[in-house]
């Protein structure tokens, strides 16, 4: 199932295929936080509560899946290219509609459909990177690629600071400029050369196998990449989602200013991390690499949510989204290289967003968690995301001994 030794694109163009994989995705994330960022806004625009304004996010969760199965079918039979230019550009449009929209339930049809985008996105982009730089890239270029996630939550937050200028709607406009990254594609990113090759041997649109026969000819690896994911978003969702706000704010009583100081070093953190893991994987193999990340998790959780001072707390934090998102710059490459070829634009992106549905639950979970144990999020906040570093940890060394083909970097 590796990633077949097709023509490799020149460096300079390999360069333009990673960034602008990393700009797609850091501005789709952008995009979905800035939701977050302004949701009691919407709320008071809208004239109704805060609850229901939360379904705009958790609708955009659960068509993530429809997203990566439709753009990733869509790019296995007609290439990488124009799916990714069509992806961004209609998540781009919804979001500038998403500012206009006159009515709430307008407001949560679009963010519907964001959610379908947002969920192509990251699929096609993954096997556009894996597919054209060369072998002894593909961790650098993962790290570099996942790392737009917490780029695009960092760049989502500074442009938050404008709220009080532009308003919410203003932001959502914004967020439209990540047309950009369309463009940029448009002009200086080829078209995949592994599927061209396939393209030209026959293994185009006309003869794409159906996705049930994948399935059930890889019942195995279908169910280990959708538990994997799973646990690696109750990680990372585990991490984030209630932390600001809710532990922060309400449980430490730390001021607005000193959270925002820490969302932006716990996601720089976060970025380096996801770089530095993907570099690591290059050279111990890519399941080995998260199980690093995955392991030094655990030692660093008290650290995370126990102290009371503020240094020590952002201490925390960023040791742990360092090694949680260091473990999640493995995972493009690690997926694609895993993907069967006919479906390598499917299968990462819908494993990831099938995991990540499953996952949907996480801050209902760490809420009831800490109210069945009586003693704050905190220990809810290291109970949920330990278990799901162990389970991280636990699958991927149990399938580096059962495969330990798929555990080699670039020799992959």
């Amino acid at each position: 199932m590796a990633i077949s030794a097709s023509p490799i694109l020149d460096r300079t163009t390999a360069r333009h295929v990673v960034a602008a994989s990393f700009l797609g995705w850091m501005l789709d994330a952008c995009d979905f936080f800035i939701v977050l960022f302004t949701l009691d806004n919407v709320a008071h625009s809208f004239s109704t509560s805060l609850e229901v304004v939360l379904l705009a996010p958790t609708l955009t969760l659960v068509t993530r899946p429809i997203g990566a199965f439709v753009c990733g079918r869509a790019a296995d039979a007609y290439g990488r290219k124009p799916v990714l230019i069509g992806t961004i550009a209609i998540y781009s449009l919804i979001e500038v509609l998403s500012a206009f929209a006159p009515t709430l339930t307008v407001f949560l049809v679009l963010r519907a459909l964001f959610g379908i985008a947002l969920g192509g996105e990251w699929g096609v982009g993954t096997s556009l990177i894996m597919e054209s730089v060369p072998p002894s890239w593909r961790g650098t270029a993962s790290g570099i690629l996942q790392a737009g996630y917490p780029a695009g939550y960092l760049l989502a937050s500074l442009l938050f600071l404008l709220l009080p200028v532009l308003g919410w709607r203003g932001l959502f406009v914004l967020g439209g400029g990540a047309i950009v990254s369309a463009i940029y594609i448009w002009l200086r990113v080829p078209e995949s050369p592994d599927w061209l090759a396939r393209k030209a041997q026959g293994a185009g649109a006309a003869r794409q196998p159906g996705m049930l026969d994948v399935v059930r000819q890889n019942m195995a690896l279908c169910v280990f990449a959708v538990a994997l994911m799973a646990a690696f978003n109750f990680m990372s969702h585990g991490s984030q989602d209630l932390y600001p706000k809710v532990f922060l704010a309400l449980e430490r009583h730390v001021p607005p200013t000193s959270i925002t100081t820490l969302a932006v070093l716990y996601n720089l953190a976060a970025i380096a991390g996801g770089v530095v893991f993907g570099v690591l994987s290059q050279r111990i193999g890519r399941q080995y690499a998260i199980a690093v990340a995955a392991g030094l998790t655990l030692p660093l959780l008290p650290l995370w949510t126990l102290p009371h001072s503020v240094f020590w707390l952002g201490v925390g934090a960023m040791c742990i989204q360092f090694c949680i998102q260091g473990a999640w710059g493995v995972v493009p490459a690690y997926l694609s290289e895993l993907s069967p070829a006919s479906v390598r634009a499917t299968f990462p992106g819908l494993a990831y967003q099938c995991g990540n549905l499953i996952a949907a639950s996480n801050a209902l979970l760490q809420t009831r968690l800490a109210a069945w144990m009586g003693a704050g999020l905190a220990p809810a906040l290291m109970l949920s995301v330990g278990m799901a570093a162990l389970v991280v940890l636990v699958l991927t060394l149990l399938n580096a001994r059962l495969h330990p083909q798929s555990t080699l970097g670039e020799h992959a």
